[in-house]
């Protein structure tokens, strides 16, 4: 009997390994695989018309931090370089906290409602999936240009006599990028909410609780792997976003996703590239991580 169990066990496995091998083949060579020659890429030598040479040079990571002056031969600190990274990290952490400011209050508002009218206030909050991300960020720049509908509106009012400068500036990437991400905030957060036991409030009050410690006693407590999910969809592709820092920041106000194509294209350094796009592997990995410690910490509203 156990010799029969044994076997039913290891044809079992076989199988389990025959059902998974395609998926592991298709993650070796189509995710791991690209990674893996960028990651060879950066410890080569730049050619002289793009590609590369293959000649083992750890300059492209010396030069994500430090630049080499050509007279000397001495190194300093990448100041422009730097800037672009703390100009990624900040926008991208005030896009997170930005779209939960305005996606709790809505997912809790839809959450709340009778179930009828909950899947069309959902269904509205898809509808930006359904537009192309390049017409969406030309559409926020309609109305943030200086003859957008902002500033003319504001004109109208007699509260500005001239327009307001936004597009080419931060401000107008963050709006860009808080108005293209802030779907991957509400849904998570929806979700969470949905299985809220709505007797906790009550039994919240009829303890004297005041609103303010409801909401941070309880309410987020119970919603975290909510907001832990929904600031991880908003954060990880706001980091690396190329397409809506290019058309309102103009090119000037570069992130690590513009600098990363401009190494290929315009400045044919693809080793500098191919080590700037592993240094934002490395930070969103990091950034995964901590959240992940953050939502298993949170698991336990009393620990």
């Amino acid at each position: 009997m156990s010799a029969a169990e044994d076997a039913v066990r290891a044809a079992n496995t076989r199988n389990a390994w025959a059902l998974v091998t395609p998926a592991l083949i298709l993650l070796t060579f189509a995710a791991s695989g690209p990674l893996l020659i960028v990651l060879v890429y950066s410890f080569l030598t730049p050619g002289q018309y793009g590609n590369v040479e293959w000649i083992f040079s750890l300059d492209a990571w010396i030069g994500i931090l430090f630049t080499k002056d050509i007279f000397d031969e001495t190194y300093k600190l990448a100041d422009a370089h730097l800037t672009i990274f703390w100009r990624s990290v900040k926008l991208s952490f005030l896009t997170t906290v930005i779209t939960f400011a305005i996606g709790f209050p809505t997912a809790w508002f839809i959450a709340t409602r009778p179930p009828r009218s909950r899947a069309l206030w959902l269904f509205l909050i898809t509808i930006p999936f359904w537009t192309n991300l390049l017409i969406r960020t030309f559409a926020i720049n309609e109305v943030i240009r200086n003859e957008g509908l902002l500033n003319t509106f504001l004109i109208w009012l007699g509260v500005i006599e001239r327009p307001i400068q936004i597009v080419y500036t931060d401000v107008a990437v963050l709006i860009g990028m808080a108005y293209v991400y802030l779907p991957l905030m509400v849904l998570p957060l929806f979700a969470a909410i949905d299985r809220f036991d709505m007797r906790l409030l009550e039994a919240g009050y009829d303890l004297y609780a005041s609103r303010w410690r409801v909401l941070r006693r309880v309410i987020l407590p119970i919603v975290k792997p909510g907001i832990v999910a929904g600031s991880i969809l908003v954060f990880v592709p706001s980091l690396g976003a190329y397409v809506t820092p290019r058309v309102l920041g103009g090119g000037k106000n570069m992130m690590i996703g513009n600098f990363i194509e401009l190494q290929f294209g315009q400045a044919r350094n693809w080793p500098l590239g191919a080590a700037l796009s592993m240094t934002l592997l490395m930070i969103v990995m990091v950034a995964l991580l901590f959240y992940v410690r953050a939502a298993s910490k949170g698991s336990n509203p009393h620990g």
